[in-house]
C-alpha cells in the first residue's frame, strides 16, 4: 500500500507540461488537513524565506514534496547545485507517494522529482507550490 500524506504539492513547469498541478491528498477530501511547505512564501516569490521555512520545518527532511520545493526555492535563488541535491534527495527518499496531477491524473512523487531536475538540467524554469 502507498503512503499518501495530507499535504497539497503544485508543480508547473514551462514548456510541453504548461501549468500542471500535483496535489497530494489524504484520501477523502472532508480529511485533508495542509501541511506548510512554503507554499505562501513561493506563492509570494519570497525564496529565502521559502527555504528557512522549509530548512527548519517540522515536516520530515525526507519528505519529497518538502524537498521538491526547497529545490525549486534554491533554483529561484540561483543555488543549482543545492537545487539539484534537494530534487536528487526527493528522487531517492524512502518516502514514496503518488500525487495528483491537476488533470486528474497520478503521479508517483519520485517521477515529480525526476522532472523537476530534468526541467532544471535543462536550464527550464519552474515552479513548485505547495499548500
Amino acid at each position: 500500500m502507498k503512503k499518501i500524506l495530507p499535504l497539497f504539492v503544485a508543480l508547473a513547469f514551462t514548456g510541453p507540461v504548461a501549468a500542471q498541478s500535483i496535489v497530494v491528498s489524504g484520501g477523502d477530501a472532508s480529511d485533508l488537513s495542509p501541511l506548510s511547505v512554503a507554499y505562501d512564501e513561493l506563492q509570494a516569490g519570497r525564496n529565502a524565506a521559502a527555504v528557512d521555512k522549509l530548512t527548519h520545518s517540522a515536516i520530515d527532511a525526507r519528505d519529497p514534496s518538502r524537498l521538491i520545493n526547497l529545490g525549486t526555492a534554491y533554483a529561484r535563488l540561483g543555488q543549482t547545485a543545492d537545487a539539484a541535491t534537494a530534487y536528487e534527495a526527493a528522487i531517492t527518499s524512502p518516502i514514496r507517494y503518488d500525487v495528483e496531477l491537476a488533470g486528474g491524473t497520478y503521479m508517483d512523487s519520485r517521477w515529480a522529482a525526476r522532472i523537476a531536475l530534468a526541467n532544471l538540467n535543462e536550464g527550464k524554469p519552474l515552479l513548485a507550490l505547495a499548500r
